[in-house]
């Protein structure tokens, strides 16, 4: 390790870790990551399909989820190569080039799945508030505007990183904190000055809390409009509309809450700990988000399992 912490010359690749003292292990740990990859894979791919296929989930919502669904499989793509490459093969190599495409695409794809859950819940608070008027208010033309703009401003606001990652220098250290590459974690082993990484990333990470202070303000609304509903039924009914929602959003945010905090106060956090949270943070929601939705939509249960009767039938 201190082999490639010491070099003097401008350092052209990077190195990424696993678990730290499990490395004899980490065939075990590959196990249920290449599973986890190929569920969400396959659970997101298999969102996509039937929502563009079957003209009975051709509706505002299921659109956002498509775009919530799209934004997974961006996330899991492109942490896959590495994350496969260290906890199979032990290789943990990567060259700056490719660690700074890699830092790029898991940014924007975050950053996309963030707005995407802010749009959604959105999206339940017009069909809540006003269900009569919902699919007027968001035409399918709306829909893909809303959708275009997102990814355009996701990855105008996630652009400059790897430009202002390519100014830096890096001559002393080279080993990475996770399994695959983040601007803030690269950044710090600059030793030329990245004051404009860390104003730039701050201001990013403050944008991306917007969502959530978003998202809450969304559902203290939609509560409010719950107790105003006389019938414990109609309540229930109502609540039932969104659960699923508040679960894409749970998943995607503790993991990040939970790191964020253990940065700030965990000093004596096992580094373990904060890189297994690290992972959680890109191989959950992409797993999780297909399996609540397909649970808790009836519709899209529905489609899904006809298919699959029809094809055994």
């Amino acid at each position: 390790m201190s082999v490639f912490n010491t070099s003097e010359v401008d350092i052209s690749t990077f190195f990424l870790i696993g678990i730290p003292g499990m490395e004899h292990s980490h065939i075990w740990f590959s196990i249920p990551i290449c599973l986890s990859y190929f569920f969400a894979i396959l659970g997101n791919y298999t969102i996509l399909f039937f929502i563009k296929t079957e003209a009975s989930l051709h509706d505002p919502m299921y659109y956002f989820l498509s775009m919530l669904a799209f934004s997974d499989l961006g996330l899991s793509i492109s942490s896959l190569p590495t994350m496969l490459r260290i906890f199979l093969f032990n290789a943990t190599g990567i060259s700056s080039d490719a660690c700074i495409a890699q830092e790029f695409f898991i940014h924007v794809f975050s950053a996309m799945e963030s707005t995407v859950l802010f749009i959604m819940s959105i999206d339940r608070f017009i069909a809540i508030n006003n269900p009569l008027r919902y699919t007027s208010i968001l035409t399918g033309a709306r829909v893909i505007k809303i959708g275009l703009v997102n990814a355009i401003v996701c990855i105008s606001f996630i652009l400059p990183f790897p430009f202002t990652l390519r100014r830096l220098k890096f001559c002393k250290k080279n080993v990475l904190s996770h399994s695959y590459c983040l601007h803030q974690d690269v950044m710090k082993l600059a030793c030329s000055d990245n004051k404009v990484n860390v104003i730039y990333g701050f201001f990013v990470a403050l944008i991306a809390m917007l969502d959530l202070v978003c998202i809450s303000v969304s559902y203290i609304l939609i509560l409010k409009i719950v107790l105003g509903i006389a019938s414990q039924k109609g309540r229930f009914k109502v609540l039932n509309t969104f659960i699923s929602h508040i679960c894409a959003v749970l998943i995607f945010y503790v993991p990040i809450i939970t790191l964020a905090v253990l940065h700030r106060f965990g000093k004596k956090c096992s580094p373990v700990i904060m890189i297994i949270i690290a992972d959680i943070l890109l191989l959950v929601p992409p797993l999780m988000n297909p399996i609540v939705y397909t649970v808790k939509s009836q519709q899209m249960r529905i489609v899904i399992l006809g298919k699959l009767c029809e094809k055994q039938v």
